[in-house]
């Protein structure tokens, strides 16, 4: 099966695939042209690049206790005067992108890895292409240590790097079959460990310490162990609900960049230490976007209805089971209990199938040639993604943490998705104009010619005489 191009008409859309090698000098081994893009690749990852905002916009205004569900705040979320524009706004969150948009950008991930090795040994690469591959995620491990300690904990590029290295490379022959299958199988595991695990968990430790209260109500001596149900429940009730003087004292500490490198470092370097919860997170996604790379369905290769079925069972699955989730929780006050059950028991079930039909239905859209206007714009995101993806927290952390506004904690949350639409308006720009004079994002430049140690053409000019010389 040819994987370098399309059954259908990209010629709207600027060529690009992410994750493709940089080019070393040898002309053999060049970096991959704008004519050699996959344009549908493209309108993927700038899409779920696009969409993972999101959800990083909360975390970038709040902190990660008010990621998921916003119960931390100084100005209730779902109750006053604004609940119900901001229930509105966490519950279509929630229900649409939530775990999605990752999920698919880890597809792409997963794809391109593919793809950027089958073209390196198809230009004669050999050996070389593993010492290619090894630097350049290495590479991508320091961008990211750098990213969450100098800019935003949240970093996601560290876990890509480290599970590129370890897992990708070795399991890139592997057919698509044997790819859908263990990606299933860690599904499977995954689903029962961190969904059902996680309710079980929160269930037993609250009936624990509710158990223990009720004793000492009743004048009862505790036993050690009760004494330790009371604290775990304690110690859990305060990471679902922070306590308000802890909220204040997380806005006090992010009132400059100073301050907010102190409070964020150790945050920064846990969540990096913490790789083995990383792992099954994206490398699920990753081996499902090798397979779906492999069969041809992220490059628009299967037959129309692979496309549409997909959409409507995708959608049929993650649709009702979001929002019924959503809505018994928002019900019951967000009880710890019930919440954790009805959000978290089908997180992941919600995540695979709503990435596949979010996929599924952007190809049709590029397949049919519609919107192109809009497709086009999206590419171009999708091309300078690392760029992109930089500039945002950088963009997003000065607004509202280092610069003079220091809106964090305080926005209204509804609010928060001005500025999310503030940023998407950047990167729809700033990748157009960009483009239009430059071969690579000024990031994956830097990449490219740190991966090989040689300054790659960066000019388009340059780039296409270097080219047609070759």
């Amino acid at each position: 099966m040819a994987t370098s191009s399309l059954a259908f008409d990209e010629s709207a859309l600027p060529a690009g695939v992410a994750e493709e090698l940089a080019g070393p000098p040898e002309p053999s081994l060049g970096p991959v042209s704008r004519q050699e893009r996959i344009g549908a690749l493209d309108v993927l990852r700038g899409f779920s690049l696009m969409g993972i905002l999101i959800m990083n916009v909360t975390d970038f205004a709040y902190g990660y206790t008010n990621y998921l569900v916003p119960l931390s705040m100084l100005s209730p979320v779902f109750n006053g005067p604004h609940a119900k524009a901001n229930t509105v706004a966490w519950m279509l969150r929630w229900v649409l992108a939530e775990g999605k948009m990752r999920a698919m950008f880890s597809m792409l991930f997963g794809a391109g890895a593919v793809l950027l090795t089958e073209r390196a040994e198809r230009r004669g690469g050999g050996d070389r292409v593993a010492d290619i591959y090894l630097r350049r995620n290495m590479w991508l491990v320091l961008f990211g240590m750098l990213h969450a300690l100098l800019i935003w904990n949240g970093d996601i590029l560290f876990w890509y790097g480290i599970t590129g290295l370890i897992f990708l490379y070795p399991m890139r022959h592997l057919k698509s079959k044997t790819l859908r299958r263990t990606a299933g199988w860690l599904l499977l595991v995954w689903v029962l460990a961190a969904g059902i695990g996680r309710s079980v968990g929160a269930y037993y430790t609250n009936k624990g310490g509710v158990d223990a209260i009720a004793k000492v109500h009743a004048g009862k001596t505790l036993t050690e162990k009760e004494r330790k149900d009371i604290v775990e429940k304690v110690s859990q009730d305060k990471d679902w609900s922070r306590l308000r003087v802890d909220t204040e004292k997380d806005i006090a500490d992010h009132k400059s960049y100073a301050k907010a490198l102190a409070a964020d470092a150790k945050d920064a370097i846990k969540s990096e230490q913490a790789i083995q919860f990383a792992f099954p997170d994206v490398l699920i996604f990753m081996l499902l976007g090798m397979a779906l790379y492999k069969n041809g369905f992220l490059t628009g290769e299967q037959p129309t209805k692979v496309y549409v079925w997909t959409a409507v069972i995708g959608y049929a699955i993650s649709l009702p089971l979001g929002a019924a989730g959503a809505i018994i929780a928002w019900k019951s006050g967000f009880e710890i209990v019930k919440s954790t059950i009805w959000l978290f028991a089908p997180y992941d079930v919600c995540r695979v199938s709503g990435a596949l039909a979010n996929a599924a239905l952007i190809l049709l859209i590029v397949r049919a040639g519609a919107l192109r206007w809009a497709t086009k714009a999206v590419a171009n995101v999708g091309q300078m993604a690392l760029s992109n993806y930089l500039a945002t927290s950088v963009i997003c952390r000065f607004l509202f943490v280092w610069g003079p506004t220091h809106w964090y904690g305080y926005m209204t949350y509804y609010k928060v998705y001005y500025v999310m639409a503030g940023v998407w308006a950047f990167n729809l720009i700033f990748s157009a104009i960009w483009l239009r004079y430059f071969q690579f994002g000024p990031v994956e430049w830097a990449w490219r010619s740190l991966t090989y140690w040689h300054r790659q053409p960066m000019k388009l000019r340059v780039a296409s005489a270097e080219t047609a010389a070759a």
